[in-house]
């Protein structure tokens, strides 16, 4: 009974107009003088910022905001794939027959998840990593790979809460919120960065201006406000580092695991 209120409560509150409202507000300069406020809830390290809090105009500003350099140092190893995000891993794991099994007790198809593109064969029985940014963590979005950007795909959707409640008790909030998709083709062969859209993000954006090539570790996209970041590797091309499991915390350039290289 109470699962069912409050899933009622975040259906009511997910619409589109909400999250524009709240969006809205957020670009404001009405809203900067909320910034100090939401850094200290969150705990964020304002230090880390590339300016001073005063400097940013709006809560969006700040929220989207970049680092000081040197903060997020790549991982330099050949074959790596790195994390593009500061985030928690929610789910990890091989794909089997196109079947995305267990993130948070709920399955997923590869279909669904690419609103099926053509390409969705490439990922059938490759590896996916679900990567979860709280308002805690630095919003902006690297590329984890040295390659080249072969398509970019826009999903209207839902704006579900993608936390701990969304994934696990609204029905498949990854195939069904908003979703930016970015197909890149790098030396071992291809990869899907799914951005998803959440609760109260107004938006997904690309980096202007975005080239047709990106080094591992170059700015791809941010969100504005927190969401979650799935990366798919394509059949027979990727190892998994074996520390790794849900609940991993990993930053921006930290390794991932390894490609396999093609004979």
């Amino acid at each position: 009974m109470k699962i069912s209120f409050f899933r009622l409560l975040t259906e009511l509150s997910s619409r589109k107009t909400v999250s524009r409202l709240t969006g809205a507000f957020a670009k404001s300069r009405a809203s900067r003088g909320l910034i100090p406020r939401f850094a200290k809830t969150y705990g964020i390290r304002v230090q880390d910022a590339e300016k001073a809090v005063h400097e940013y105009g709006s809560l969006n500003e700040f929220f989207s905001r970049r680092l000081k350099s040197g903060l997020r140092p790549i991982d330099a190893a050949p074959d790596t794939l790195v994390s593009p995000v500061d985030a928690m891993i929610t789910g990890i794991g091989p794909i089997h027959e196109g079947l995305i099994v267990n993130v948070k007790g709920q399955d997923y198809t590869i279909q669904e998840l690419l609103n099926e593109s053509p390409r969705m064969i490439n990922y059938t029985n490759g590896y996916y990593c679900v990567l979860y940014l709280s308002p805690t963590d630095y919003h902006r979005i690297h590329s984890p790979v040295t390659g080249d950007i072969l398509e970019k795909e826009h999903v209207p959707g839902k704006v579900y809460p993608v936390n701990e409640f969304g994934l696990r008790h609204m029905t498949r909030v990854l195939s069904r919120n908003e979703r930016l998709i970015t197909y890149m083709q790098h030396d071992a062969g291809e990869i899907a960065v799914v951005k998803v859209g959440a609760l109260n993000v107004s938006s997904i954006q690309y980096v202007v201006p975005l080239p047709d090539r990106l080094e591992r570790g170059d700015e791809l996209a941010y969100f504005e406000f927190g969401s979650t970041v799935v990366l798919l590797m394509e059949n027979g091309t990727f190892e998994p580092r074996t520390a790794l499991e849900v609940g991993s915390k990993v930053k921006v350039g930290e390794a991932l695991g390894t490609f396999k290289r093609r004979d």
